[in-house]
């Protein structure tokens, strides 16, 4: 095994230009800041080539290889296949458009399964299915540790099951769930999945084909890139299902039409700025290499998860040694079964008052349900607030975690 050397936070820190700032930014998990790469990426295709793209003349030319590489690159990225990732306006839109092409696949009485766990981006547009004579069966969450058990699902499955929708990482409680072995259970029911990866991508390694998914969905804006959606779905799937865009749109053109009015040309065009910084960090670490874009970012999401583990690791210790505070989720920093987002309650506090206190003393945090409803809802917070959220990435440090821990020790 590959001996990992030690992550360079002030390297990765350096480039960025909003980190040239004093603040401490722990809303991470809403959406990270973006290096000076992808900002380079944009400002240099609306400055070389903001024009309708893929016609006969030069900067035509180039602004539709631009749009093609960033397009290759997202797909390399997800470990997908040529023409299995569309680049859409967001997570929320693009289940949207896959619930409605998937729509005609289902009959009066089929099932649908959805969490109360998710993000409701994908939750709400599958739900809607009820109205069509879809039946929708929620697999819900443990209320003592707010977590999805795999024996819940295996009851709700069942013969008539089509489609099983849940996330990797939940957005409030952080922990992940084992997408390999739910797809397999549900595969072998019989049925499809569809995962929600967006809270999962900024801090491990995608790769959709190991672990066998039907539809996965992620968002460059909380991988360090523009604001934008990333669908993958398994080719002959993207085939089978109707197309969205205007009529003269091929079925067989995936993933084009699946997207109406196509991809945001200079959003998508940046998305290239992503792959930019992550093979920058790549050199620094590891020097010149020969191994596949894919390889290279498993070593590079090793490295972040060792060092997010390590400064979360004090986070944790202090969330779960105060008895003023309820920790949401998995009581631990371990890399292996969560991520560094991390969301408590304070005794006799409502939640929207620690962001606020924290502002004042240079600190972003974040508080309420962070469109994860249903989760606040079961976990029966709603009228404190929902909950108070912190959560890391690579480009913290340790010296901020710190800060975070003497500003909410002074707080409570």
């Amino acid at each position: 095994m590959l001996q990992l050397p030690a992550f360079d936070v002030a390297f990765a820190r350096a480039q960025f230009a909003n980190l040239e700032q004093p603040w401490a930014l722990f809303e991470n998990a809403g959406g990270t800041i973006v290096p000076n790469q992808v900002v380079d990426r944009l400002t240099g295709y609306m400055r070389d080539c903001q024009v309708q793209p893929a016609g006969p003349y030069a900067p035509s030319e180039e602004a539709a290889e631009r749009i093609r590489t960033a397009q290759r690159l997202m797909e390399e990225m997800m470990g997908a296949e040529t023409g299995e990732v569309m680049v859409g306006p967001s997570t929320t839109m693009n289940v949207y458009l896959l619930a409605q092409a998937l729509r005609p696949w289902f009959a009066e009485g089929d099932e649908v399964v959805v969490t109360n766990l998710d993000h409701e981006a994908n939750s709400g547009a599958w739900r809607r299915l009820a109205e069509f004579g879809v039946t929708v069966r929620e697999w819900r969450v443990a209320p003592d540790t707010a977590e999805l058990e795999i024996g819940a699902l295996e009851n709700l499955l069942s013969e008539r099951t089509r489609l099983v929708c849940f996330t990797h990482c939940s957005n409030i409680a952080g922990g992940f769930n084992d997408v390999a072995a739910i797809t397999r259970l549900v595969h072998d029911a019989g049925a499809l999945v569809c995962v929600d990866g967006v809270a999962f991508a900024p801090h491990r390694q995608l790769d959709v084909k190991a672990w066998d998914v039907d539809f996965y969905l992620c968002s460059p804006y909380k991988i360090y890139g523009p604001h934008l959606g990333l669908l993958y779905g398994k080719r002959e799937l993207l085939l089978r299902a109707r197309a969205q865009n205007h009529y003269f749109i091929s079925e067989s053109e995936v993933p084009l039409k699946l997207n109406p009015g196509g991809p945001n040309h200079e959003l998508t065009a940046a998305l290239t700025g992503i792959v930019d910084y992550f093979k920058t960090l790549h050199r620094h670490h590891f020097g010149e290499s020969n191994l596949p874009l894919h390889g290279r970012l498993g070593q590079l999401y090793a490295l972040f998860a060792e060092h997010e583990e390590r400064i979360a690791a004090p986070f944790v210790d202090f969330l779960t040694a105060d008895p003023a505070i309820q920790m949401i989720g998995r009581r631990t920093a371990d890399q292996q079964q969560r991520a560094p987002t991390f969301s408590f309650l304070v005794a006799g506090r409502d939640s929207d008052e620690i962001p606020a206190a924290l502002a004042t003393r240079g600190i972003g945090i974040g508080s309420g349900d962070f469109y994860a409803a249903r989760l606040i809802d079961a976990l029966g917070v709603r009228d404190r607030g929902g909950v108070v959220r912190a959560s890391m990435v690579h480009y913290n440090t340790a010296d901020e975690v710190e800060r975070l821990i003497a500003a909410l020790t002074e707080l409570l």
